[in-house]
């Protein structure tokens, strides 16, 4: 049913039928009423654009990804949080507006959307630690949300993240408590929030169980399949090679996996493994019992409460900016065992 056909059987005008359901205020309660029902029954929904220009509003969201983050697009990580994040939109009745650029034109794109009115607020991706787009965007007054935290930026701002530190601390006690002293870690790129506070993590648990820091047992990069397999297979080839590994994505376990194979090695029994695990849609670990041990925190329900946070800050610019700090589940898997006894 297109608008003409809904006017023509509620006997009213179009134009009072598309005032009605675009939020114009001059309608009247009843008729707003009389019209939303017969819309519900018809299954009938207006234009955005129409709505938005009833509102003021651009009732739509910018996610801008930088070129040199634009691995990020096909990283299943990514993915499962758009997917979350749509749903909210698309239950609010926002679009998503997803732009890639040059890094050195990030700081203009976010300048353009705000003067073009061509959104209503951001989300912010992959934060580094001392990240210039938060002071930015607070700046130009552009209502954002970040995934992740900027530990160098200390002014209120609305994020959600996981407790990296927490996570990884524990991850770390579970495999001393297995035995393990040899751990090594095979982490993100540290410039990034994440990535620092996972090691963090990491660091604590070896100081607190009286263990030095080795850095021939730390690794950081992009976290790819190759990435895990080329780190564990020049870590498997020390004299003193590490007992237990833990990595920063699943992704990178299964090459971390696929170098102990190769090795001749049984993962869980000869090297154990911990993984944190993003929950996701295409990419899951195991079934009723977890191939890898892991801390596990869903990346899609981070997409979907991140999105509501932001979009309660355009609908209400007076709250103060949200903060949510999720905890990830330990879950135990195939991939961890006691430490080897040494011959």
């Amino acid at each position: 049913m297109n608008l003409k056909e809904l006017s023509q059987s509620l006997g009213l005008s179009q134009t009072t039928v598309s005032r009605a359901l675009n939020g114009y205020p001059e309608v009247s309660p009843a008729t707003r009423r009389r019209v939303e029902e017969a819309a519900n029954a018809f299954n009938y929904h207006p234009s955005t654009r129409a709505k938005g220009l009833a509102t003021g509003q651009a009732l739509a969201i910018g996610h801008v990804i930088p070129l040199s983050s634009k691995h990020e697009m096909v990283n299943p990580i990514f993915g499962d949080f758009i997917a979350g994040a749509g749903e909210t939109y698309s239950r609010h009745g926002y679009e998503m507006i997803l732009s890639i650029v040059a890094d050195a034109d990030e700081r203009q794109i976010y300048q353009g959307l705000k003067s073009r009115r061509a959104v209503d607020g951001v989300i912010v991706h992959g934060p580094r630690m001392d990240d210039p787009r938060i002071g930015l965007l607070n700046n130009l007054g552009l209502p954002f949300a970040v995934h992740g935290r900027a530990s160098g930026y200390d002014q209120p701002y609305a994020w959600l993240d996981v407790n990296n530190r927490s996570a990884f601390q524990r991850a770390t006690d579970f495999l001393f408590d297995l035995g393990h002293v040899r751990i090594a870690l095979i982490n993100g790129l540290e410039v990034m929030d994440f990535a620092h506070r996972r090691r963090e993590g990491y660091s604590a648990s070896l100081l607190a169980h009286n263990t030095p820091v080795d850095p021939a047992l730390m690794r950081s990069g992009e976290m790819t399949e190759v990435f895990g397999y080329h780190s564990t297979r020049d870590m498997l080839e020390s004299n003193n090679a590490p007992t237990a590994i833990l990595c920063s994505s699943l992704i990178s376990a299964l090459g971390v996996r696929r170098a102990i194979e190769e090795k001749g090695l049984v993962m869980g029994k000869d090297v154990s493994v911990v993984t944190h695990d993003d929950a996701l849609s295409y990419l899951q670990n195991g079934g009723d019992v977890p191939i890898f041990t892991a801390t596990r925190s869903s990346v899609r329900d981070a997409g979907r409460k991140l999105a509501e946070m932001l979009l309660a800050a355009i609908a209400d610019p007076t709250l103060p900016p949200q903060q949510h700090l999720l905890e990830a589940e330990l879950m135990v898997g195939f991939s961890t065992g006691p430490a080897p006894r040494k011959d």
